[in-house]
């Protein structure tokens, strides 16, 4: 076993060891949980937030199956574990101390008081107002736990098929505390400094899409291009049908993102919720046009591609636009992605795996400067420049702060842990080399010969 196999070893065994006695302490420690009192719940509002809650992580599911159809067959089952850990690994880490970064007390409205929430102190059914006001204070944790959970993942498309999973899982933890859990405060907190400047974000434009799309774009230029890319080797969507299942549980689950982040069973769920898949439908629309324009056919891959960018522009703006103002959200964002995704593909040499920072990134960027640009009242066409002004700076502060941030965390991970595979476990797929899986038939040879170069670099 070389260092490096050891150290990682020695991390995994001490990461136990904490997960235990971390347990072992929520489990024996008396922490307060509040209980509601008679008739301070709206059982209505209570109904739709748990079923909301539950259509959020459908999400992740979705996602994994979204991306595990457009890599090679050897990459697959890596590729949706990446999604499907970060259930786990999130879930753990924001009942210890994320919630509480992301929603505790406020320091100058940059960052939560960790020990405010920690393991759910004062979190129980009791309502906390500043937050929801009808609902219990655990349901709104148990919301935004969700929206906690795929936002990393999301990130993941990036840099699928050369990714180490222990570098991953590494980046994860730190993404989460130091860029998801910040962005979250800002925009969400009540004493957030984006909340204050009156920037807009219904359901996750910004804290969720395009701190992924961001941080994608910085773990494509850290980790570099793949194999296959440098060789500008082409090959066909494996399994398209996993594509379209998960497009169709994303669509299905967006309406728990968008709807339920009115927070109740009211007039704004159902705007946003409408607003949603007509959004959504606009641009997978939009999306297929622009192929047959361009003189190609109309594909699977890029019908679902154009509904899942649809949902990302309307994510901000949700609660805040009219029905026709979303179909053209949905529009803009899904050519300007389109055309984006294009020029990234054939005029650079960013290796985005899967599009993540031309449909997630862009797709929330142009979703919020539309949001700043149409919100009911406020929005620059009723005749409000501050609105959109801090939208425009909000915008900036954003990108900066994911991108700066992530590619130092990125730094950090690989100079730690290494995130990049070996050419010989990028060659034999991720998911024999990381996870020692496979769905699909692999050439014994290859196999064999590629352990053998494994084993001779280890030694």
């Amino acid at each position: 076993m070389d260092s490096v196999s050891k150290r990682l070893t020695s991390l995994s065994m001490f990461s136990l060891v904490a997960l235990v006695v971390a347990t072992a302490v929520a489990a024996f420690v008396d922490v307060p949980h509040p209980a509601a009192a008679a008739g301070s719940i709206n059982a209505a509002d209570v109904a739709w937030m748990l079923t909301a809650t539950a259509l959020v992580l459908l999400m992740t599911p979705g996602l994994s199956f979204f991306y595990g159809g457009m890599v090679r067959p050897k990459n697959v089952i890596s590729t949706m574990l990446q999604s499907f850990v970060a259930m786990g690994v999130i879930t753990v880490l924001f009942y210890f101390v994320g919630f509480s970064l992301a929603y505790g007390d406020s320091w100058h409205g940059l960052i939560g008081n960790p020990f405010t929430f920690a393991m759910l102190r004062n979190v129980g059914t009791a309502p906390n107002p500043a937050f929801a006001a009808t609902i219990p204070f655990v349901l709104y944790f148990a919301f935004q736990l969700k929206f906690a959970i795929i936002t990393p993942a999301l990130i993941t498309g990036s840099f699928a098929e050369r990714v180490r999973f222990k570098g991953y899982l590494a980046f994860m933890v730190l993404f989460s505390l130091l860029i998801y859990c910040p962005l979250a405060h800002w925009t969400w907190h009540p004493e957030g400094f984006l909340h204050k400047w009156g920037v807009l974000d219904f359901a996750g434009g910004t804290v969720v899409h395009i701190s992924a799309g961001v941080a994608a774009l910085a773990g494509a230029t850290v980790l570099g291009r793949r194999a296959t890319h440098l060789t500008n080797t082409v090959f066909s969507t494996p399994n398209v049908p996993y594509v379209l299942l998960g497009t169709g549980l994303l669509w299905f689950g967006w309406f728990g993102f968008n709807a339920g982040s009115a927070l109740g069973a009211n007039e704004l769920a159902v705007s946003a919720f409408v607003n949603t898949n007509l959004a959504s439908g606009a641009a997978l629309v939009a999306w297929m046009l622009a192929d047959l324009v361009r003189g190609g056919k109309p594909t699977a891959m890029g019908v679902c591609i154009g509904a899942v960018v649809g949902l990302v522009a309307i994510t901000p703006a949700a609660g805040y636009v009219t029905y026709g103002q979303s179909l053209l959200i949905g529009v803009v964002g899904s050519l300007i992605s389109y055309a984006a995704v294009h020029w990234q593909n054939s005029r650079t040499t960013i290796d985005d795996t899967l599009d993540v920072f031309p449909c997630h990134g862009l797709g929330g960027i142009v979703g919020m400067l539309l949001t700043g640009v149409f919100a009911d009242k406020v929005g620059l066409v009723h005749g409000s420049v501050t609105v959109f002004g801090y939208h425009l700076l909000g915008l900036l502060i954003v990108v900066a702060y994911s991108f700066i941030g992530s590619w130092l965390l990125l730094k950090l991970t690989d100079r730690v842990f290494g995130l990049r595979v070996k050419p010989q476990e990028e060659r034999l797929g991720l998911d024999l080399s990381q996870h020692e899986e496979s769905t699909y038939h692999i050439d014994e040879d290859f196999e064999r010969t590629y352990r053998k170069e494994l084993v001779k670099e280890s030694v």
